[in-house]
Formats: C-alpha cells, sequence, structure tokens
C-alpha cells in the first residue's frame, strides 16, 4: 500500500511509555501499525550527524518512511534579500538533514504578509523558490519533494489557490495541503465529502494526475477564531473539525496515495492510527 500514515513528532504516549530519543519513534510506530514520522525542525536543523543515521537506521529496520519539517521562521514572501537567503539557506539545511534520513519530501510552510498585499506577497514567494529550486538542484538535491503548506491563518499566505500557484514554480514541489489549516482560514468550510472534492479536484487541475496522486498531507482538527487557527486539537473534539471519514473515502474511491501526517495536540500517533484505520474500512 503506497498511501502512508504517521505521526509528526513525538506523542505524548510515547513518552509516558519511558521512551525519550527520537530514534526509539519509528519502532514506537511500526508497533501502532504505522509506516510514516514526519521529523520536526520547527526550531531550527539541530540534530547532529550521528543522531540523524540513528533514527534513519531505525525508519529503515521498521519500514517508516520519514519527511522533515523545515523551521517556522522562514519567509517565503519577505521583500528583503538578506531574509530571502536566510530563508533559502534555512530550506538547504532542511534538504541535507533529509539526505541524511534518506528522505524524499521536506515541508516548508511560512508566508508571512506583513504590511504587503497578498499579490506582492504571493510574488516576493515565487521569487524565493525559484532561486530556492535553482540552488536545490545545483546543490544534489533534485529528487527531494520540497513540499509547500497551506496556512491556517487568514493574514498568512498559504490558501489553496496560492499554495497552488508556487508548486507550479517547480516541478518537483508538491503541495503540503493541511485540512486543518484549510477548515480553520475559511472558518469551518469543509463539512461534506464535496468539500474535500473540490480540494482535491482543484489540486489535479492546477498540477495535473501526477503530482496529485502522491500529495503530501497534514491532518488535525484545529480550533479557530475570526482569524483563522487558534490551536491543534485531538480527535476527540467534535466542534471545530475537520472530519476525516468523508475525505478516507474519496481518496480510496480516486485512488490517490498521498502521505498523512496527523498533527493532533499530543495524540497525533494515535489519532494517525484512526485515519488508517478509516481509509482501511473502505476497502472491502
Amino acid at each position: 500500500m503506497s498511501i502512508k500514515f504517521g505521526a509528526a513528532g513525538n506523542c505524548d504516549s510515547f513518552y509516558k511509555a519511558g521512551y525519550k530519543e527520537s530514534a526509539q519513534m519509528p519502532g514506537y510506530l511500526a508497533k501502532m501499525g504505522l509506516d510514516a514520522y514526519e521529523y520536526q525542525c520547527g526550531n531550527g536543523v539541530r540534530t547532529g550527524a550521528a543522531t540523524a543515521e540513528k533514527i534513519r537506521d531505525e525508519a529503515i529496520k521498521n519500514n517508516i518512511t520519514l519527511s522533515v519539517h523545515s523551521p517556522y521562521y522562514i519567509n517565503l514572501a519577505t521583500p528583503d534579500k538578506e531574509k530571502q537567503e536566510g530563508s533559502i539557506g534555512y530550506i538547504m539545511q532542511t534538504l541535507g538533514l533529509a539526505r541524511i534520513f534518506k528522505a524524499d519530501r521536506i515541508v516548508v510552510n511560512r508566508g508571512a504578509i506583513g504590511k504587503l498585499t497578498r499579490e506582492q506577497a504571493l510574488e516576493n514567494a515565487k521569487n524565493t523558490l525559484v532561486m530556492a529550486a535553482e540552488r536545490m538542484k545545483s546543490e544534489g538535491y533534485a529528487d527531494i519533494h520540497l513540499c509547500i503548506e497551506t496556512m491556517g491563518k487568514i493574514n498568512q499566505l498559504g490558501d489553496l489557490d496560492e499554495v497552488m500557484e508556487l508548486c507550479r514554480v517547480d516541478d518537483s514541489f508538491l503541495p503540503c495541503i493541511d485540512f486543518g489549516h484549510l477548515n480553520a482560514r475559511s472558518l469551518g468550510a469543509i463539512k461534506e465529502q464535496k468539500d474535500y472534492e473540490n480540494i482535491l479536484d482543484t489540486m489535479q487541475n492546477r498540477l495535473g494526475t501526477d503530482r496529485a496522486k502522491i500529495f503530501h498531507s497534514h491532518f488535525s482538527k484545529i480550533e479557530y477564531t475570526k482569524g483563522g487557527e487558534k490551536k491543534h486539537l485531538t480527535f476527540e473534539d467534535e466542534e471545530y473539525g475537520p472530519f476525516f471519514e468523508p475525505l478516507a473515502e474519496l481518496i480510496y474511491k480516486k485512488g490517490l496515495e498521498p502521505t498523512f501526517i496527523c498533527e493532533s495536540a499530543g495524540t497525533q500517533a494515535e489519532d494517525a492510527l484512526y485515519m488508517k484505520n478509516a481509509y482501511l474500512s473502505n476497502i472491502k
């Protein structure tokens, strides 16, 4: 089965079970029946080569597919040339870790608009990504997908159309469709299967079948206010959504093979398993 389900970072139950090192997480996830792990570098790429190799070896041993989340302080939309170069540098650092991991995906998600118009921010982000793609190719990272994430706050660059536009910068780029973010920034607009279908169809129409089939995804329920995302919740929440079951059925019917990374607050592994079982329930 090419579709993958896994967790972002280490869940609470991992630590409660007495585990301490991220290198133990691939084995923990495998015992649960999961098959993906997104390593978090939100506060910077600080993982040494020896630790990275240990995580990689454990992931290979346990058939866990690795991806890496890049630093949160990347700003693709900045007009400042120095900050632009800094953001590209952070992307390259993340790619270096992904290479050690033998991971083929990194996630990038920051697009602060600030005082810019959305159009200006989008053009700046395109320019940053053009330069990043050139660096990726010149430094031997062309085989790693840069996954551009949809964002949860309305004042951030990263709605569905903007992410589609940014992914068109280079054929190697994939969208990271965060359904919780899209639901939060639309103030709860993802309610029915047709709402999910509109997202998937937009992706296929804008990026083509090949990329749409293997897109990257984050999923969690997210509390929101009038500005969009407020905080990540667990699947126990029944108020905010979005709910995974309609999407699971659609993914199965369409024969798509994304990697689903759950970002629930502390129960990301358990909720990822719920997602996997929801998907498998469609197989008769």
